[in-house]
């Protein structure tokens, strides 16, 4: 039963966040012909600002994490909302690596003549005002913010309210960089309640909101695309799978594996299946199932995987469709890389997926039939970051297929328009 003074708070959530809108598109104009020095001018104050309120940040994620602990939260969720020296620092490094990048602004990405004599121009141009839906990461205050500013669209951030501390005094240091710089305040705007009501009204801000960017659960991710008016850029389940081929190098096979879910359980791009082809499975799997076992990692697998330890849970159907974000890897043995490809195909997330393989016709079959926004050859899932892919940082990793796919950076936030010079040409 909603209560009098909760119905006034939506209704001030609300009104709240139609103001950002309305702020934010005005900032966009802005920015969608602002300098890039003014761009990469806010970025490198806001990373000094970072660095120099680090103490602060952290202090701040101090009373997250206190609440988070107090509610029982996962393990998986606190090593996700939790901030340390170097986390703090990679943030502000993320946002110097994006202010190095190349503009993504006004590039003509292709011209032609026509026979009338009109010159006609693809040009990239921002989206305009981006909406960010996320939950636990901080982080993601810092990475959307920089990415959406540099890519010249204002936005509006919506952090979860576990991370609402954390996020508010990262969000201070990003405005401090805008007002260095001589721009809107409103280039990035932080909402600036708990109130879930401020979600649903962004599902709805067609008139100021051009894209929305949900970062988070499956949960999240699915009400969002469900519910929103605005397009929506959408991530959903992270169920990454590692292959290992009948002619996988066996160490190599380990170390792949065992990084590509052990290296940090709780991101998108962990692993949750390995499948090994059975022509190598009574070799490889003792070695490799014991590394798990020691690194305290659940392992569930099927009768041929289980037979091999007393200590590893019988798999359920539901486990090759589940995206455990946790230390839990489920194992499975197929025929080859075609069923391999068809277990992919049938439960995997279109995601990040990865075949250990030293045959290159193998892994040229595996990299053009599996239909993921990320394929990679002999090489962990966790490369499945923007940053790694040289990107700066992303916004998020989309698994749809329309307008971007796979890490969400620069270039994906913008969007393209046509100009076309002509000399006087009527239409007959």
């Amino acid at each position: 039963m909603i209560n009098m003074a909760q119905e006034v708070e939506r209704h001030i959530a609300k009104d709240k966040v139609r103001e950002l809108g309305a702020a934010a598109k005005a900032a966009a104009a802005v920015l969608a012909t602002a300098t890039t020095k003014a761009k990469n001018t806010a970025l490198a104050a806001a990373a000094g600002a970072i660095r120099a309120g680090a103490a602060d940040i952290l202090a701040a994620n101090e009373k997250d994490m206190y609440s988070a602990r107090k509610t029982d939260m996962s393990e998986a969720f606190l090593d996700r909302l939790e901030l340390n020296d170097a986390r703090v620092e990679a943030m502000a490094k993320g946002l110097e690596d994006v202010a190095e990048l190349p503009d993504p602004v006004g590039r003509t990405l292709a011209d032609w003549d026509r026979p009338n004599g009109l010159h006609i121009s693809r040009v990239s141009v921002p989206l305009g005002v981006i909406g960010v839906i996320y939950e636990s990461r901080p982080n993601v205050t810092a990475d959307a913010g920089g990415l959406c500013l540099k890519s010249g669209n204002a936005a509006i951030l919506r952090g979860g309210s576990e991370s609402f501390n954390t996020s508010t005094a990262i969000h201070e240091c990003l405005v401090h960089g805008l007002k260095v710089a001589g721009l809107p305040e409103a280039s990035i705007c932080f909402v600036p309640t708990k109130d879930r009501a401020a979600v649903g009204a962004m599902l709805k801000m067609t008139n100021t909101i051009d894209v929305l960017v949900p970062r988070g659960g499956k949960g999240l991710v699915e009400a969002v695309a469900n519910e929103s008016r605005v397009p929506v850029l959408k991530h959903l389940d992270g169920i990454c799978h590692v292959y290992i081929d009948k002619a996988a190098d066996p160490k190599m096979a380990e170390e792949i594996s065992y990084n590509a879910k052990m290296r940090r359980t709780g991101i998108c791009g962990a692993a949750e299946t390995i499948l090994i082809d059975k022509a190598v499975a009574e070799d490889m799997l003792p070695d490799l199932v014991d590394r798990f076992l020691q690194g305290n990692c659940e392992v569930r697998g099927d009768e041929f995987v289980q037979s091999f330890d007393r200590r590893i849970v019988p798999a359920k159907d539901a486990d090759w469709d589940t995206e455990y974000l946790d230390s839990i890897i489920s194992i499975k043995t197929v025929d080859g890389v075609g069923e391999a490809i068809t277990h992919i195909a049938e439960h995997g997330s279109q995601h990040t997926d990865s075949i250990i393989t030293s045959d290159d016709e193998t892994a040229a079959r595996f990299l053009n039939e599996v239909d993921s926004a990320i394929v990679l050859h002999n090489a962990s899932t966790q490369f499945a970051d923007g940053g790694e892919f040289g990107m700066g940082a992303e916004i998020g990793i989309s698994t749809g297929k329309l307008h971007a796919r796979g890490p969400v950076g620069l270039e994906q936030l913008t969007i393209y328009k046509y100009v076309v010079q002509g000399n006087g040409q009527t239409r007959p």
